[in-house]
């Protein structure tokens, strides 16, 4: 009898341990079908959970920025949305670079508008520290495809003009999961007008773009707002301006924390975000940002339908 019961017990152990190491490669999923649900997950409740945005994927050793395996990565860590560039070819195929230029991501030389797509699939991908990986220049369509029922894409503005991105979201149907960076309100009455329902990362840095998107009527319920990368005394006009419109506020930490040299000092400063009123925290280090605040992500029960496991 004792043989059996040990006997049970260590195959209860090793079936736990199956589990967990399972668990560990399921990717965190944002559950959206309809573009009102991207509305609701990102507006602002005064109870949200900090979301984490991975600028340009997030950068990790062996993961190259603006790639797909690298979006794949940080989601085994932690729920997140991307923001990417798309860029055009010399044979007008939309790809995902954030340069101009191929020397300092990929294997390549020279203008990205100089190659037909073609030509790009001799390239691969660098990571940040200049490893070649594995990993080719990505398409946006295919991007998009993979993305739908996993996350949502923010697309920022590159070379690609509004109405070929317009167009393409529209192709795809992608209103559900897709958001675009504009950089004027201008900018945003073009993509509503195209489709009412588009969603956006618009830079509201001051009170005074604040005023002019009030003024321009762009709805304050379709949108993020991108505040600057620092914690500062200003921030609480902001906050207290956009919050009562229900829109949340991001801090990017790319230009300005992601670079402090140890992971002490970045951990302070992502908090320091969490609890400045931000309720995005864009960083080059996802996953490693979403550790550090680990504490501020209690899910409300509004949204918790809005995550999952995949």
């Amino acid at each position: 009898m004792k043989i059996l019961k040990l006997k049970i017990l260590t195959l209860s152990i090793l079936l736990s341990s199956t589990l967990f190491v399972n668990a560990q490669d399921k990717m965190n999923i944002l559950k959206l079908r309809t573009a009102k649900d991207l509305h609701e997950l990102f507006s602002y409740t005064n109870h949200d959970v900090v979301l984490i945005a991975g600028h340009r994927g997030g950068m990790v050793t062996s993961f190259p920025e603006n790639s797909i395996a690298t979006f794949e990565n940080t989601l085994k860590h932690t729920p997140a949305f991307f923001e990417i560039d798309p860029r055009l070819t010399k044979d007008s195929v939309i790809v995902l670079l954030h340069d101009a230029t191929l020397d300092r991501t990929t294997t390549g030389k020279g203008k990205l508008s100089d190659y037909t797509f073609e030509e790009l699939k001799q390239f691969r991908l660098k990571d940040a520290e200049g490893n070649v990986t594995q990993f080719g220049i990505p398409t946006l369509e295919e991007t998009i495809t993979w993305a739908r029922g996993k996350t949502v894409l923010n697309l920022d503005h590159k070379d690609v003009p509004l109405k070929i991105t317009a167009d393409l979201l529209r192709k795809h149907k992608a209103d559900a999961f897709m958001m675009v960076t504009v950089h004027s309100f201008a900018e945003a009455n073009f993509y509503l007008t195209d489709n009412k329902d588009r969603m956006f990362s618009a830079f509201i840095r001051n009170v005074k773009e604040f005023q002019e998107y009030e003024k321009s009527g762009v709805s304050f319920s379709q949108m993020i707002a991108y505040i600057g990368p620092l914690v500062k005394p200003e921030n609480r006009e902001l906050y207290a301006l956009l919050h009562k419109k229900g829109t949340m506020c991001m801090i990017s930490a790319a230009s300005s924390y992601d670079k402090l040299k140890t992971p002490e000092e970045r951990k302070v400063a992502y908090i320091s975000i969490a609890n400045d009123g931000a309720s995005v925290l864009e960083s080059d280090r996802p996953i490693e940002a979403a550790e550090a605040i680990r504490e501020f992500q209690k899910r409300g029960k509004s949204k918790e339908k809005f995550f999952g496991k995949e």
